[in-house]
């Protein structure tokens, strides 16, 4: 599809390409979700398209949202969520699930449906299950409208830490020690699955890092320093997936490094550094988004070291297949190795995430990275991956 002004129909004017900004769902980031399309709704060049902002509701409802990007934001450490944002009634929004039809309606109990015009191109900023996991990918995939970010394997493989690692093993990435609690297991015989960590320990010392396995933004994690806080840590994981994997410390520096799809192919950005946080145990949600603890960019890193952590990140890029965009994350381990922690194949995309600062050292800044995606996406036609 051409990335230039489109069409409307003979003897009208060209229109420009309609971006779908879709953010919140069913996850637990949904207000995360939020934050990143307030920012995202800021820097989308009006000039240059048309934009339709889609809230997806904590209970799953498609909703028209006020365009206020303004309203979008933490105050007072609560965040945003999509029904504040909700002015209809209870009215969903529809996609179009005919490929030859793009065009998004509007359905109202009662009311005629009314159309709001074809998408061009949606722009997902959910994080999290139910829609950085594939299965939004998987619909847009159906409907044939074209979107930013990985396809659907890639995009599942990057929300369950288990599988991204055996595909980063698979491809000679070096990963950290972990063991993984799947449901059916905690549910058969607890005591198993505690032995398996009590083990997993043994070997691998403490603390362990007890997360859910298919959530991100750091929430769900438990940071456990012996064996007396391992059955809270794991309820806590549960309570937002009920597969937990449990990782071994590893001793060194976090680097972090974005991976950007251009023209000719992934390029990364230069790294950055998240040093350890004053007031908490370790790099968590709270430190992230509610006490913003910088990090540091560009990472105080050989230009060794800086080469091959790039080539690592665009190695992760291309060994789950994804696509758009990437955000790396490795250890910098004492023994002078990388060992890649995971990616994020819909990273944070607020003002303070790395993922846009390490692309503003680099020379792009947040209005140009939000164009190159779209227009990555323009360019690329919906259909298997």
């Amino acid at each position: 599809m051409s990335t230039e002004n489109l069409p409307q129909s003979p003897g009208q004017p060209p229109r420009k390409p309609r971006v779908a900004v879709v953010f919140g769902g069913r996850s637990s980031e949904h207000g995360i979700s939020v934050v990143t399309a307030g920012a995202v709704l800021r820097a989308i060049d009006r000039t240059k398209y048309d934009v339709l902002p889609i809230g997806i509701t904590q209970d799953g409802r498609w909703a028209l949202t006020a365009d206020e990007p303004d309203r979008m934001a933490i105050v007072d450490r609560r965040q945003p969520t999509v029904e504040q944002l909700t002015e209809e009634g209870e009215g969903g929004v529809i996609l179009p699930v005919d490929p030859a039809n793009r065009e998004v309606v509007y359905s109202e109990p009662g009311a005629v449906p009314k159309a709001l015009g074809e998408v061009d191109v949606v722009l997902p900023v959910l994080h999290g299950p139910y829609g950085e996991d594939g299965t939004l990918q998987g619909l847009l995939e159906l409907s044939g409208v074209p979107y930013v970010g990985s396809g659907v394997l890639a995009s599942a493989v990057g929300q369950d830490k288990e599988y991204m690692k055996r595909v980063f093993t698979s491809f000679g990435l070096k990963v950290g020690p972990y063991v993984v609690i799947r449901p059916r297991e905690w549910e058969r015989d607890q005591s198993a699955a505690r032995k398996k960590i009590v083990d997993f320990a043994g070997d691998h010392g403490w603390p362990l890092f007890v997360k859910p396995a298919r959530a991100g933004s750091s929430i769900g994690i438990t940071k456990v320093d012996s064996l007396a806080g391992l059955d809270d840590a794991i309820e806590e994981a549960r309570r937002h997936d009920p597969k937990v994997i449990v990782e071994a410390a590893v001793r060194g520096r976090e680097i972090e490094c974005g991976v950007l799809e251009f023209e000719d192919g992934p390029r990364a950005s230069v790294p950055a550094e998240i040093p350890p946080p004053d007031a908490h145990a370790y790099y968590d949600f709270e430190a992230k988004y509610i006490d913003s603890t910088p990090g540091v960019v560009p990472a105080p890193l050989t230009p060794e070291e800086t080469a091959e952590v790039q080539r690592l990140a665009v190695e992760a890029f291309e060994a789950a297949s994804c696509e758009g965009l990437v955000r790396a994350d490795f250890f910098l381990a004492e023994d002078g190795d990388f060992v890649i922690n995971e990616i994020n194949t819909m990273p944070g995309f607020t003002p303070i995430s790395m993922y846009p600062k390490m692309w503003q050292a680099s020379g792009i800044g947040y209005p140009e990275l939000v164009d190159r995606l779209i227009q990555a996406a323009l360019r690329r036609s919906t259909g298997l991956r």
